[in-house]
């Protein structure tokens, strides 16, 4: 292997080890900050089960964003939609040969990228042209959205514009999961797009990204509205 070759393998190697690591440990930590009181946000479920089914309507529909704006909601809920398209699409460079299962999606593959960059364009432009959402963006919502837009268009340009070698695209990918490296096409457009997706590994767990999984751990989602049912105590406050 040649050293840009060298190089990108190591960094791949790094990428997924800080997302894994972040990411898990985001988790665990979520799963361990104490939540005492009752702070379900009304109207709640009143049984575990409806509380299951809440998450799982933020999950699958956005409901609360959908109620509460629903022209971010129709631009966030396709570029989710065409995200998951996109990670579908991919599982097929990461198994040899590629599960049978999967041949369904190219039935959508000539669309997903677009899918996901559009509503990318959308979100981003809405957060510059409307006040209220001006106001209260951050610099890192900018940055989130503007790396996601490059890697779909870098995605996107290696599929359409510049075509790459996608069977050496494989070949590389395969060396990395089953930690016999190989060398990487040296195509510029695939490596940016390379690039950028490790970037992307490395900053999700000190980001906003991980809304993926702190959904499941929102206690004003996930908590069973009971206070006139079960009588909460802080135990701080007891200890006190």
């Amino acid at each position: 292997m040649n050293v840009i070759s060298l190089f990108y393998t190591a960094f791949a190697y790094v990428a997924i080890a800080i997302f894994l690591v972040g990411f898990l440990s985001r988790i665990i930590k979520y799963a361990k900050t104490p939540s005492p009181l009752n702070i379900t946000l009304t109207p709640g479920p009143t049984t575990r089960a409806g509380a299951v089914y809440r998450v799982v309507q933020e999950v699958g529909v956005f409901k609360s964003l959908f109620y509460s704006n629903r022209i971010i909601w129709l631009g966030g809920y396709i570029m989710h939609l065409g995200l998951a398209l996109v990670l579908i699409k991919h599982l097929r460079f990461f198994f040899t040969p590629a599960p049978a299962s999967l041949a369904w999606i190219t039935t959508f593959e000539a669309y997903a990228g677009f899918i996901f960059f559009v509503p990318l364009i959308f979100l981003f432009l809405l957060r510059l042209i409307t006040d209220r959402t001006f106001y209260i963006s951050l610099l890192t919502d900018y940055i989130i959205l503007v790396l996601l837009m490059l890697i779909a268009a870098t995605g996107i340009l290696t599929k359409y514009y510049v075509r790459t070698d996608i069977i050496g695209v494989k070949e590389y990918i395969m060396g990395i999961v089953s930690f016999s490296p190989t060398a990487m096409p040296m195509d510029i457009i695939f490596i940016t797009h390379f690039t950028l997706v490790m970037l992307l590994l490395i900053y999700f767990p000190f980001s906003k990204l991980m809304h993926a999984g702190g959904i499941f751990f929102s206690p004003t989602r996930t908590q069973v509205d009971e206070p006139r049912e079960v009588r909460h105590v802080n135990p701080w406050a007891v200890k006190g």
